[in-house]
């Protein structure tokens, strides 16, 4: 499914062709695709916010299993299961790379975005660049784990939690309703609060039946102020709502690719003030994928679930921007 220009999701862009199957080099892996997760930064991309590589096949939470292999391959053998997350490559020579943070390399490569992704029945990468998959999951429940739970678990652990402390999740999709099962394995005593679009909506249902602390609208007051927020949502006001909300002392962190709009004003006594402090997250590291699958199999976190042929992609997106089914959308790749 390619994306040839920017548009509107609600355009269904996504055009489906035959294209060349991708050969694999020096280190490489062909890998044939079983599921592919949909993901928000999607809809970025094809709108503008993070402008891809045009023309590109998208998808970044990618499963299959290892059809061929490049020269001097050692990692993977023929008929293994990995998976590719957003990190496609990066330098491997930067200071950013050298310590620990190739997330911020600035010749990081995203998958799905600066080289093709998932949304195919193919695609070839460094072996040093996928990820054995759990036996624990199937393909399709693995596949939303390879972003919107690696980079929720980031921003968890950029956080700062500690055990018995209260953290606000702003939006429970894809993301956070996985951020939600760490929590409850890594920090038994910690109050979870959510805060969704409104009252009664699906992610608000959601939270109730995982067994959220407390689930509120944003802009509505919680039961007491948040240590630590995570912030999953595309629109700008669950921002100051998030710091409006923290403790003196607390830490928001922003878990998304682009905002939809802006972050509205402001102001320093009600949202700053107390050495409050605001994180961003940027792209994901290679540790940050194998931490989170080991932690994902241990818990076991299991991804609410909705399948989509790969020829369903545009609807895919349409029903993900409208906000029309709960968790994660996982297309199954025939």
């Amino acid at each position: 499914m390619v994306l040839k220009q920017i548009s509107k999701v609600e355009d269904m862009p996504l055009e489906l062709e035959d294209v060349p199957k991708p050969e694999p080099s020096y280190g490489e892996i062909l890998i044939k695709i079983y599921a592919c997760g949909i993901c928000r930064t999607e809809l970025d991309e094809i709108e503008g916010r993070r402008v891809p590589k045009l023309p590109i096949i998208l998808g970044h939470e990618i499963v299959g299993r290892v059809e061929s292999l490049g020269s001097h391959v050692k990692r993977f053998k023929l008929g293994d299961r990995v998976g590719v997350a957003w990190i496609y490559s990066a330098c491997g020579k930067c200071s950013f790379c050298l310590s620990g943070q190739e997330n911020l390399c600035a010749d990081f490569q995203a998958t799905g975005c600066d080289v093709n992704g998932g949304y195919a029945q193919y695609i070839k990468v460094k072996e040093d660049f996928a990820y054995s998959i759990p036996e624990r999951f199937n393909d399709l429940e693995a596949a939303p784990l390879l972003c919107a739970g690696a980079i929720g678990y980031r921003a968890l652990k950029l956080s700062g939690l500690k055990d018995g402390e209260t953290i606000g999740l702003f939006g429970f999709g894809a993301s956070a309703h996985q951020v939600y099962q760490i929590i409850r394995h890594l920090y038994p005593r910690t109050k979870i609060f959510v805060f969704t679009r409104r009252r009664g909506d699906t992610p608000s249902l959601l939270a109730r039946e995982m067994g959220a602390d407390w689930v509120g609208e944003t802009g509505e007051e919680p039961p007491e102020k948040l240590n630590r927020a995570i912030d999953t949502t595309p629109v700008g006001q669950p921002v100051i709502e998030a710091l409006k909300h923290l403790e003196r002392g607390g830490r928001l962190v922003i878990n998304v690719i682009r905002k939809e709009d802006l972050i509205p004003q402001m102001r320093y006594e009600q949202h700053l003030w107390y050495e409050k402090e605001v994180k961003s997250v940027a792209n994901i590291t290679r540790n940050d994928v194998q931490e989170f699958l080991r932690i994902a199999a241990e818990v076991p976190i299991i991804p609410k679930i909705r399948e989509f042929r790969l020829e369903e992609a545009n609807k895919a997106l349409l029903m993900l921007k409208r906000g029309e089914y709960h968790g994660a959308g996982v297309l199954k790749i025939e």
